[in-house]
């Protein structure tokens, strides 16, 4: 019985050294956010949403299919569009998008046939009410527009 404790308190007191060492010792493996500036997001890293511009006429280039709309696994997207019977195509009114709802799963991205809305590598927003994370057209718009001009490694559309 006395080499059976013996033994079993050899064992903790290994534990509690590997875990005395480790805390002491190793590296931490978070960032401290705000102090430190954290680094360039990896490739194919999914944050805020955006609408991408069309640099001639300076609205979106996105074509009303609803593909996004259809694939959405969190119905978080609404567009609305008027058909121009001229041009036998479709224009885009109203582009919405809850960000709260969002899954962030870039489905949406994926299926556009035009490649018009974007996540991009921005992760630093949050907001007090809810009007502040819902992302209408212009407010889309608008991220394309810094996600541009702080752009961290080129964008291939």
């Amino acid at each position: 019985m006395r080499f059976i404790k013996k033994v079993l308190f050899v064992e903790i007191l290994k534990g509690l050294f590997l875990t005395f060492r480790k805390l002491l010792f190793a590296r931490p493996v978070t960032v401290e956010y705000p102090d430190k500036e954290r680094p360039v997001p990896a490739s194919g890293f999914r944050g805020r949403h955006a609408l991408v511009r069309d640099p001639e006429t300076g609205d979106s280039i996105c074509i009303a299919c609803l593909r996004c709309v259809r694939v959405c696994p969190s119905k978080c997207i609404t567009v609305e569009y008027i058909c121009d019977r001229e041009r036998k195509s479709r224009i885009m009114t109203r582009y919405e998008i809850d960000a709260l709802r969002c899954v962030y799963c870039a489905y949406c991205v994926e299926v556009c046939p035009v490649n018009a809305i974007v996540l991009t590598e921005f992760y630093e927003y949050a907001g007090s009410s809810r009007e502040e994370l819902f992302f209408d057209k212009e407010r889309l718009l608008k991220n394309w527009d810094e996600f541009i001009a702080n752009r961290k490694r080129p964008y291939f559309n």
